[in-house]
């Protein structure tokens, strides 16, 4: 049992380290009380089924001609927001850039960022998926406590538009 606690620590931590989330989702994680203690899972969830129905949204705005900038953007900053809220950092840079090359009238380009953007959506998905499968059987009490062995959870923390 200890093996597996550790697993999932050390699964945890690489999410840190290698920028996929911030400091936003050791934040989410403080909220977790006993009396709900799947609160991250059912955030996440939400988060997930909305953020996937946008993307498909701004996917079908980039492909039906006239392209309108100023709507896909509007959509890209309402998913830059809630990524933000659960500390999807990858997720957050790529819709940073996706927006950029949007507002810079360079769609091409921006539309090859978007195809990124989904991607690293995917990605985070599924990694986030297969933590809490792997977390789900250990006891609660074994769970990581928040803020345990986070290591330069701010690091790229940069919320700009």
């Amino acid at each position: 049992m200890e093996s597996v606690r550790q697993q999932i620590a050390a699964m945890r931590q690489s999410f840190f380290d290698e920028e996929i989330l911030d400091k936003q989702f050791y934040q989410l994680e403080r909220l977790e009380k006993k009396g709900n203690p799947n609160f991250v899972e059912e955030v996440l969830t939400i988060y997930f089924r909305e953020s996937t129905a946008l993307l498909q949204t701004i996917e079908q705005a980039m492909e039906t001609e006239p392209i309108e900038p100023v709507k896909i953007d509007r959509m890209l900053y309402k998913l830059k927001g809630s990524s933000a809220s659960i500390g999807a950092n990858k997720v957050r840079n790529k819709i940073t850039k996706t927006r950029q090359l949007v507002e810079g009238g360079k769609l091409e380009e921006a539309k090859a960022a978007f195809r990124e953007l989904r991607n690293e959506h995917g990605n985070l998905m599924a990694k986030l998926e297969l933590y809490f499968q792997q977390l789900c059987p250990v006891e609660t009490a074994s769970r990581p406590v928040p803020g345990e062995a986070v290591v330069d959870a701010g690091a790229g923390d940069d919320h700009r538009s």
